[in-house]
């Protein structure tokens, strides 16, 4: 009697679900969209590349306004679409809301290198190694790449090596300017020590910056952070300084 109870049970607990997730799906088509909202995941409101009156004014502005629309007239992914339009987001979420709302979450690219190429050109490289635009809204804090830097070279070797810096709590706090020249030799200004470090190629960076850590930690911790004018690490297994 006490399993007859149980499976009674269980078989009304499932009725019952299968009721609530069809009425509560039909119920917002049959009503009236009585807002739109925008909300950006990542980031203070002082901190965000995408600002939530621009996106709500570029949706507006196509024609997509769900605001006073039935749900069922409303194509919820050509909002989503148009909003990833925007190269700041990465990822877009429109829904309807329990109080009869169309709410827009947004979450934003992660940028991890600014770039200010020799021929005017900035963006920024994100962390999946795609070219991200700038934002009058807000700049990021990051490391910058100058100089000769064609996009390839931008979205390849240099986004590598940004994002072995971004990942490693020393580097990324100490490195400031990443100076690119025409051959893609790299020279590297910090953000503690008034000196040049010259890395050359980008082949082998991780030994030649576990080279240069040594050397901070044996070597400037001795003599002082700005003994040195240059610090060169191309040569193999060396530490060459050229004293002020």
């Amino acid at each position: 009697m006490k399993k007859v109870l149980v499976i009674i049970g269980l078989c009304l607990l499932a009725g019952y679900l299968i009721f609530s997730v069809f009425y509560f799906q039909r119920k917002p088509k049959d009503g009236v969209c009585t807002r739109f909202e925008v909300e950006v995941l990542n980031g203070t409101a002082d901190e965000q590349f995408v600002d939530t009156k621009d996106v709500l004014s570029f949706v507006k502005g196509k024609g997509l306004d769900p605001t006073g629309k039935q749900f069922q007239d409303i194509n919820t992914n050509e909002i989503e679409e148009a909003i990833l339009a925007n190269q700041l987001v990465k990822k877009v979420n429109v829904f309807v809301t329990n109080d009869n709302a169309i709410k827009v979450t947004i979450e934003e690219r992660k940028p991890i290198l600014r770039i200010i190429s020799s021929t005017g050109e900035g963006y920024y490289i994100d962390s999946e190694g795609s070219k991200m635009p700038l934002s009058r809204n807000f700049t990021a804090y990051l490391p910058i790449a100058t100089g000769f830097i064609k996009e390839d070279f931008a979205r390849g070797d240099l986004f590598k090596f940004a994002l072995f810096l971004h990942d490693d709590k020393f580097w990324n706090a100490q490195i400031e300017q990443i100076v690119v020249q025409t051959n893609h030799e790299i020279e590297l200004i910090p953000r503690v020590g008034d000196q040049r470090i010259i890395l050359g190629g980008l082949e082998g960076y991780k030994e030649k910056l576990e080279k240069l850590l040594t050397f901070y930690e044996n070597g400037l911790n001795e003599t002082g952070w700005n003994k040195y004018s240059v610090i060169n690490l191309k040569f193999d297994k060396q530490v060459v300084c050229t004293k002020r």
